[in-house]
C-alpha cells in the first residue's frame, strides 16, 4: 500500500533526508548564508514540510551538529583503550577521526571548520563540552605520568586538533594526498609537539 501523497513513509528517512540536505546546505554556504527554503528544495520537499520535524533552523542545526558529534564522539570513545600507554591512545583517537573524516568529509567540515557558538543550544554545548572534557582527561593523565609537556590542556589540545584540521583542509582543497603514510606522519608529528 503507498503511502499518502506528500507523506514520507517513514518519518525517520524524512527527518534524515533534511539533515542530509542541511549537512550540504550548511557546508557550502555556512549556517547564516542557508535559508530554510533552500534545504527544503534540496531535500526534495516543501518549505513548510521542514517545520514538522524541526521548530526552527536553529533547531535542525542542532540536531544535526549533535548527530555528527554523537557519531564521532562514539568512534573515538569505542575505540579508545583505557589500559594503553598514552602515546598508544593518542594513536588510537587520530586513527578514528581520519577515518570518520575521510568517511564522511561533509560531516567533519560542517563539525570542525566552521563556528558554531551563536547557534547552538545548551544541550549540544553539553555535548561538545563533555568531549572536550575527555580529551582533557586524557591529556592530563599523560601530563601527570610525564608523558606529555606540562601546561595548559586545553593549548595542547588545541594544538593538536589544529593540526589535525589543518591535514584535513589540505584533504579537502585537493592540497594533499592522505595516504596511510602521509596520516602517520602528521600523527607523529603533533605527538612531538606535544610530548615531553
Amino acid at each position: 500500500m503507498r503511502a499518502p501523497r506528500g507523506r514520507p513513509a517513514d518519518p525517520t528517512e524524512r527527518r534524515d533526508a533534511i539533515l542530509d540536505a542541511a549537512l550540504q546546505c550548511f557546508v557550502t554556504q555556512g549556517f547564516h548564508g542557508t535559508a530554510v527554503p533552500e534545504v527544503a528544495k534540496r531535500a526534495g520537499i516543501a518549505a513548510g514540510t521542514i517545520y514538522h520535524y524541526f521548530a526552527s533552523k536553529e533547531a535542525m542545526v542542532n540536531a544535526l551538529f549533535r548527530k555528527w558529534k554523537e557519531a564521532i564522539g562514539g568512534r573515538v570513545f569505542t575505540a579508545f583503550p583505557p589500559a594503553a600507554p598514552p602515546r598508544e591512545q593518542f594513536r588510537a583517537i587520530w586513527r578514528e577521526m581520519t577515518a570518520f573524516a575521510v568517511a564522511h568529509p561533509e560531516a567533519f567540515a560542517f563539525l570542525e571548520l566552521h563556528h558554531h557558538r551563536s547557534y547552538l543550544d545548551a544541550e549540544s554545548l553539553a555535548m561538545e563540552n563533555r568531549l572536550k572534557d575527555f580529551g582533557a582527561v586524557v591529556v592530563k593523565v599523560a601530563q601527570d605520568q610525564g608523558v606529555l609537556k606540562a601546561g595548559s590542556t586545553t593549548l595542547l589540545m588545541e594544538l593538536v586538533f589544529g593540526a589535525f584540521n589543518g591535514m584535513m583542509r589540505a584533504r579537502a582543497e585537493g592540497r594533499l594526498e592522505l595516504t596511510d603514510d602521509v596520516s602517520e606522519l602528521a600523527e607523529r608529528a603533533a605527538w612531538d609537539a606535544i610530548a615531553a
